[in-house]
């Protein structure tokens, strides 16, 4: 029965273990201490951006928050601009806004969705372009200066660091949330929506509690990409969306609904990490940046026909 239950964590485990041994022979500096914590640093972003979409996919309706990029940059450039340039510089004030902020948004989205029937992936890609414009209008063009506590994430040479500490809060919150009975509406609200309703699931409160999780973990994922460049970038966000999919997808959570957690979507993350690193240690010119999405979809359309694999015997079973 376990075993049943964690099989889609052997292709993410599978590609880490893969991609460790290649990064620990390509480029060896990235295992120790120092090369850890900028990992940390780096990876964040992407691993609470990947675990911020997961409960959004889990409620089903072929749910998978494509504005999940732009939302972290809008934070983004709103903290340098709209905060640390008016003097609002309090890690709790700053810390409080990000948050709220990001929930907001997530329950304007799930409020669309329910009460104006938009089919999930129409209103997030509205909301993609929405917040990928809003933030050119608020910052032009990279700039800015983030609060001086926060640009000093940035220097990525201590493990300990509030990153790390902003991860173990953000999976702590998981491990709480997924013991609720409201997350376990919301899974049997993924994997059949109808069924749920006539059992008795409040199926819009269990929509709006998935975003409001996925609101809280963006804005600790738009708190770390702040830390990392240290001040405003309307664009840096962008490329999230594609990677948090993904990882979202390698890690086994089904876009059907119903099905997957915040581990497989971490371990996704540092698989797409590690891939990064890898890729990193060769010699590929100007087309770098290039071979890294190349691979980025290739390992999109991996997972997905894994995942066709392993579902088809019991489709057909049924």
């Amino acid at each position: 029965m376990l075993s049943n239950r964690l099989s889609h964590l052997w292709v993410p485990l599978g590609l880490v273990l893969i991609l460790g041994i290649m990064a620990a022979v390509r480029a060896p500096q990235t295992f120790t201490y120092v090369g850890l914590a900028g990992a940390l640093l780096v990876a964040a972003p992407l691993i609470l951006a990947a675990v911020a979409i997961t409960p959004i996919a889990i409620a089903g309706r072929g749910g998978v928050d494509l504005s999940i990029g732009p939302l972290i940059g809008f934070v983004n450039v709103t903290i340098v601009v709209w905060l640390s340039e008016n003097g609002i510089t309090h890690p709790i004030l700053v810390f409080a806004y990000a948050i709220l902020a990001a929930c907001a948004w997530q329950m304007l989205l799930a409020a669309f969705i329910i009460f104006v029937r938009i089919s999930p992936i129409i209103a997030s890609l509205a909301g993609f372009m929405i917040l990928q414009g809003v933030n050119l209008v608020i910052l032009s063009r990279p700039g800015g200066v983030a609060p001086e506590w926060l640009g000093n994430w940035g220097w990525g040479t201590e493990l300990l660091s509030p990153v790390l500490y902003i991860l173990l809060a953000a999976f702590a919150i998981w491990f709480l949330f997924q013991r609720t009975a409201m997350f376990q509406h919301i899974r049997l609200m993924g994997a059949d929506e109808r069924t749920a309703y006539t059992s008795g699931v409040d199926i819009i409160k269990a929509r709006f509690a998935a975003h409001l999780m996925a609101g809280v973990f963006a804005g600790l994922a738009a708190l770390c990409l702040t830390g990392l460049i240290g001040s405003g970038d309307p664009t840096q966000g962008n490329t999230l969306t594609l990677q948090a999919i993904t990882a979202l997808v390698l890690g086994g959570t089904s876009l059907a609904g119903g099905k997957g957690g915040i581990t497989g979507s971490v371990l996704g993350a540092v698989a797409m990490y590690l891939v990064f690193v890898v890729l990193s240690s060769f010699n590929f010119g100007a087309i770098s940046g290039f071979m890294t999405q190349l691979l980025y979809g290739l390992m999109l359309v991996f997972a997905l026909l894994v995942a066709l694999v392993t579902t088809a015997p019991r489709t057909r079973a049924a």
